[in-house]
């Protein structure tokens, strides 16, 4: 294997056992501003493909111990936007139209003309290029619409930012609203970030999660002995993050008789723990968070008037994800590279992007994010898995049960067998007489299955 020194952007890299025709590639490209990887043997060659990310490969399609047409297949499949080119003295009509059918956009014969060689190639090089600017757009796209952990390009989203941005530095109590699932968090974290307390603790207490005879001591802490089994002094939530950001998560929840008493500690920016007699100053900047309707919970009296009010002076409304369909395909982008099922700088296919985009979104960016999940799980255990054939396993059981599933009836419940199967794998960790086990059915049923719907497993999978 030979490799010719590095040029700006594009790679070629070509595969054929004659040397000299290797070195008459070589030579007809060397004035191209190109990296040139050369490789005699198809398997070393499908390596030097795999770890190198070439945008064209010159394959040849007769070789020994792995054929191209072989070869191509499995390039086509690991690398999908790598342009192939077939190289061939065999020409004829069927293995053309095969190759095409495989994958290959090009094929030329041998004896190679250099002249046809270098016209060919550069065309190819062209659309390499103009694929490396359209990826180059694509990802100063993502960068720029990156905002404190946050993706989006929607004018709702970029509102949110902005508005952040000219809080933070002065903000003493906010309000964040949104379903759940949306972010709400994210903007938390991103008003402390930019606010004059960054350096100091941010502090999360979910108010649904905490059982409410324990909740005073929770946010402002406690001293000995004030309730049974209180057997030493417990610093509280506002206390712990002093000089920092408390967030009060699901607020809406928080009891009334505990708004009163959050409502003194506002206005009078100290604590007295539980039992205790003393207050204990504290500097810090509070946000708030629901998912709830907190005006129609003020007007039926399960919410006090006057903390809704001293809260939400400065409010966030964070949309709903399908309100904001446009930052759909950013928000894959970004988690599916965060997750290594997407190379870096990659592009989405059209496909995968519009399943993403016609669904409804009902869980919101988090729901977004765990079905990513679940596609990097699936992508692990299928070893030949395409990645838009498992977002549809992924989406099969919402397409069966929403009004949205197209297809007849017969369809959507092979494909929601197949969905459990997969879904009885994963918790099996692949292991088929587990999977049977926990669908109830004889392994055999599962292995017919798996051949079935050309479910293959990893090498290493166990039995």
């Amino acid at each position: 294997m030979n490799k010719q020194p590095l040029g700006p952007g594009v790679t070629v890299v070509a595969i054929d056992d004659d040397p000299a025709t290797l070195d008459l590639v070589k030579a007809a490209l060397k004035q191209q501003p190109l990296e040139i990887l050369t490789a005699s043997d198809p398997e070393a060659g499908l390596e030097l493909v795999l770890r190198e990310r070439p945008q064209i490969v010159l394959l040849d399609l007769m070789m020994p111990k792995l054929s191209g047409m072989d070869l191509l297949e499995r390039i086509v499949d690991a690398a999908p936007d790598t342009d192939v080119v077939l190289l061939t003295g065999h020409y004829s009509t069927d293995s053309a139209v095969e190759a095409i059918r495989k994958g290959a956009c090009d094929y030329l014969t041998k004896p190679i003309s250099i002249a046809d060689l270098r016209q060919r190639m550069s065309r190819f090089i062209g659309e390499a290029r103009r694929k490396q600017a359209a990826q180059e757009l694509d990802n100063e796209l993502l960068r720029a619409h990156q905002f404190e952990g946050m993706v989006g390009r929607s004018p709702l989203m970029l509102a949110v930012f902005t508005r952040i941005r000219r809080v933070a530095p002065h903000f003493r109590t906010a309000l964040v609203t949104g379903a759940t699932g949306t972010g709400k968090e994210l903007v938390a974290e991103a008003l402390h970030k930019l606010s004059p307390v960054s350096k100091g603790r941010f502090a999360v207490v979910n108010c649904s999660a905490v059982v409410e005879t324990l909740f005073e001591s929770e946010l402002f802490g406690h001293v000995r002995g004030a309730f049974t089994g209180a057997s030493h002094d417990k610093v509280g939530l506002f206390e712990y993050a002093n000089g920092g950001t408390v967030m009060l998560d699901e607020i809406g929840d928080m009891p009334l008789a505990l708004q009163a008493k959050l409502l003194r500690v506002i206005e009078r920016r100290a604590v007295v723990p539980l039992g205790g007699t003393t207050e204990v100053p504290i500097d810090i900047r509070l946000v708030a968070a629901t998912n709830r309707d907190l005006e129609s919970m003020v007007l039926n009296g399960t919410f006090r008037r006057d903390l809704y009010y001293r809260l939400s002076g400065i409010t966030f409304h964070i949309p709903a994800l399908r309100d904001r369909k446009e930052d759909i395909a950013l928000l894959l982008h970004h988690f599916m590279t965060e997750r290594g099922l997407l190379d870096d700088g990659a592009r989405l296919p059209v496909e995968l992007v519009h399943q993403f985009v016609e669904y409804d979104w009902p869980g919101n960016v988090r729901e977004l994010v765990n079905k990513v999940k679940r596609l990097e799980i699936l992508a692990q255990m299928v070893a030949e898995g395409d990645l838009v054939e498992l977002a549809r396993s992924v989406f099969a059981q919402e397409k069966l049960s929403g009004a949205k599933g197209t297809g007849s009836l017969f369809n959507r419940v092979v494909e929601f067998e197949r969905m459990l199967i997969l879904e009885a794998l994963l918790a099996a960790h692949g292991n088929k007489c587990e999977a049977a086990r926990l669908l109830g059915v004889h392994e055999a049923t599962v292995r017919t299955k798996l051949k079935r719907y050309g479910i293959t497993l990893p090498s290493g999978a166990p039995n």
